[in-house]
């Protein structure tokens, strides 16, 4: 018997609600400093101007909590929200489960845009100019993308992935001879770059990620019933009232702008994109608007729980979080592709 939508729907939102709390609190106590729940929820009280003396006040717990895992834990919310939103975007408009930021090269020219502002030390807009010049490389990136791949109203997937792999190629490439032509100071900002890290967020940072992850989450919710239309054939949704060409412009500049404002600040992370997306539609099905809603909410509990073992399975070290969705992604990537052949009759 099959269970209806409504009630998947429902059972995903408590589950995902469920998730993403244990996540966010073993974030808070899990670490080199050990934290106990009535610290951190003494902590908070505090921070909201609620005095207890039930919860003891320890200085160096405190600023472990607000300047350390506190940022990082609401970065990896917001990081992995937009990620995943870029990505059912993504995939709204090339009609392709196989779009993702990471494997098409979006992040690749993000993070390329954000180097060269940082070699070249470029800060014509103080410290907004590593976001915008990520946005940029971003953005071209996805052009790019779109443009090579679209063909006769359609993407294919063979020639959507070399798209990818030629822009991820030129991507590699650049941050290589940026790297080679770097000081060392940059050359470290470059490695972090191209391995993915939540590691030393600030409180400054995490506010613009938190905002356009949030403004481009509402507006990708907005945009899903066009998503919708476009699902059943350009000319159905031209016929619909649908203009598909504003549409997908708009959408490519919405998907540069999420992936360049997590790229900017915590650098290649990939997989996110497409997982959490694929997942989602296959608990509660197409529809755009909840599935934008719920990969959001997805994305944040995966990049919560992926950044918990990153800064846990090695004591004492801080594993790269694009290394760790990596392993998760690589695979489910693997499976895609398979099932997707296998639909289209290449493999027996």
């Amino acid at each position: 018997m099959a269970v209806p939508g409504p009630v998947r729907g429902a059972a995903l939102a408590i589950g995902l609600a469920v998730v993403l709390v244990a996540g966010v609190i073993l974030s808070a106590l899990v670490g080199q400093l050990p934290v106990t729940p009535a610290e951190v929820i003494g902590s908070i009280l505090r921070a909201a101007g609620i005095q207890n003396s039930w919860a003891p006040h320890d200085p160096i717990i405190e600023s472990t909590l607000w300047v350390v895992r506190f940022p990082r834990i609401v970065m990896g919310l917001a990081v992995g929200a937009a990620l995943a939103v870029a990505g059912a975007v993504m995939q709204a408009i090339f009609g392709n489960p196989l779009a993702e930021p990471g494997v098409v090269g979006v992040s690749s020219g993000a993070a390329l845009g954000a180097a060269i502002g940082i070699v070249l030390g470029l800060s014509f807009l103080g410290g907004w100019s590593t976001a915008v010049l990520a946005f940029a490389g971003g953005l071209l990136a996805t052009l790019i993308v779109y443009f090579v791949s679209r063909a006769n109203g359609r993407t294919e997937v063979v020639t959507l992935l070399l798209t990818g792999i030629a822009v991820n190629a030129f991507g590699g490439a650049g941050l290589a001879l940026l790297l080679f032509v770097g000081n060392t100071a940059s050359r470290e900002q470059l490695i972090f770059w191209q391995l993915g890290s939540l590691n030393g967020s600030r409180w400054g940072e995490v506010a613009i990620v938190v905002g356009v992850a949030i403004v481009g989450t509402i507006v990708a919710c907005l945009l899903g019933r066009r998503y919708d239309l476009l699902a059943l054939g350009e000319r159905s949704a031209r016929h619909l009232g649908v203009n598909v060409e504003a549409l997908r412009i708009g959408s490519i500049v919405l998907v540069a702008l999420l992936t360049g404002a997590a790229v900017a600040f915590c650098g290649i992370i990939a997989f996110v994109g497409l997982v959490v997306p694929h997942i989602i539609r296959l608990a509660i099905g197409p529809s755009h608007r909840p599935l934008i809603l719920a990969s959001a909410f997805g994305g944040g509990a995966l990049m919560i729980f992926a950044d918990l073992g990153a800064r846990t399975i090695v004591p004492g070290a801080d594993l790269p979080i694009g290394m760790l969705t990596s392993l998760i992604g690589g695979p489910f990537f693997f499976w895609l592709l398979f099932r997707a052949r296998r639909q289209s009759g290449g493999w027996a």
